[in-house]
């Protein structure tokens, strides 16, 4: 283990250092991150490539579980231990990323900070397709853009069949050594390592297979009508809104976005045992910061009460993922 943490060491030449020692805690800084007080207003961004090629800007995407890489950035592919063919959709734009999983360490840097993966799968992505209702979408062969860094959980459901923990970057860190798989996300970057200060936790359930957590619970109500309970996603990989309820909770609108002005309440810790957390935004609130992008109304009438909040929920609230404990947590952002 040493001599493989040196070799990476190595490979880091160049690149800010990281240090080779254990660490109670690292901070990521987004490439995009906002100064001072501003608020967070696109999708956050880290450096990611395979260790010896290049750093390319990837999307922090918790909507998702793994790293994907144009297979043309991936440095002497060809050589890297094969695990098979992969595909992994994104249900919010209906892309459909094809290529082959590969096993490789993986530098991580952010503004300030960075890590180095354990050998790990990673997506070598060679043509993307899309869903026949895809909403942003164009097929292409061999891309070149492609850097994403899915750091989600639960999510084989959602056309991500292989998006297991071992496929979590943060879950397998090499260097510094010594991390607990816990990370908090704030709009300005992630804190690996322990940080539950001020934070209001929430009990996740275990997947049935029991290689996962589940999605935490909340329950979501729009305007004066009455809530009903389900199931929420903080996304950092889109700054819109995603939102499921019966068609009777969603009077108004075209059927597929609410009115302006319409008022969306989701409570994040619907259980108990701890202090009432509530998000609460208004639809195309252009003075709130912490209100989505857009809002699309999707699975009307055939799946369950779901709310994806976007990257904008970081400006109102600090996010915690601890995967040894099982738990998220929710956090007022303190300017």
């Amino acid at each position: 283990m040493v001599r493989i943490l040196l070799a990476l060491s190595s490979a880091l030449a160049g690149a800010p250092s990281i240090g080779t020692t254990a660490s109670p805690a690292v901070q990521l800084s987004f490439l995009n991150a906002p100064s001072g007080d501003e608020p967070l207003t696109d999708v956050p961004r880290l450096a990611v490539g395979v260790v010896g090629g290049p750093l390319r800007s990837a999307v922090v995407d918790t909507g998702s579980t793994g790293v994907l890489l144009s297979a043309s950035a991936i440095p002497d592919l060809d050589r890297l231990p094969m695990l098979g063919p992969g595909v992994l959709t994104y249900s919010s734009s209906g892309r459909i990323m094809r290529g082959r999983w590969v096993m490789a360490a993986l530098v991580v840097q952010g503004r300030s900070g960075g890590i180095v993966t354990r050998s790990m799968p990673i997506l070598a992505v060679d043509d993307i397709a899309c869903t026949p209702t895809a909403r942003r979408c164009t097929p292409k062969a061999h891309p070149a853009h492609v850097a994403m860094f899915g750091i989600g959980f639960g999510r084989r459901h959602d056309g991500q069949p292989e998006a297991t923990p071992d496929r979590n970057p943060l879950l397998t860190i090499a260097e510094p050594a010594g991390l607990p798989h816990g990370y908090t996300i704030t709009r300005r970057g992630i804190r690996l390592g322990d940080d539950d200060k001020g934070f209001v936790l929430v009990k996740l359930g275990r997947s049935a297979d029991g290689e996962d957590w589940v999605a935490p619970p909340a329950c979501i109500a729009v305007d004066e009508r009455p809530p009903l309970c389900g199931t929420v996603l903080v996304d950092t990989g889109i700054t819109g809104m995603f939102l499921t309820l019966p068609p009777d909770r969603l009077r108004g609108g075209d059927g597929r976005t609410l009115p302006t002005g319409s008022h969306i309440r989701i409570d994040l810790t619907p259980t108990g045992g701890g202090p009432a957390m509530r998000f609460t935004v208004r639809a195309k609130d252009r003075n709130d910061p912490a209100a989505p992008s857009t809002i699309t109304l999707s699975g009307i009438g055939r799946r369950p009460p779901f709310v994806n909040t976007g990257v904008h929920f970081l400006n109102r609230y600090d996010y915690r993922y601890d995967a040894d404990a099982g738990t998220v947590g929710y956090r007022l952002v303190q300017h």
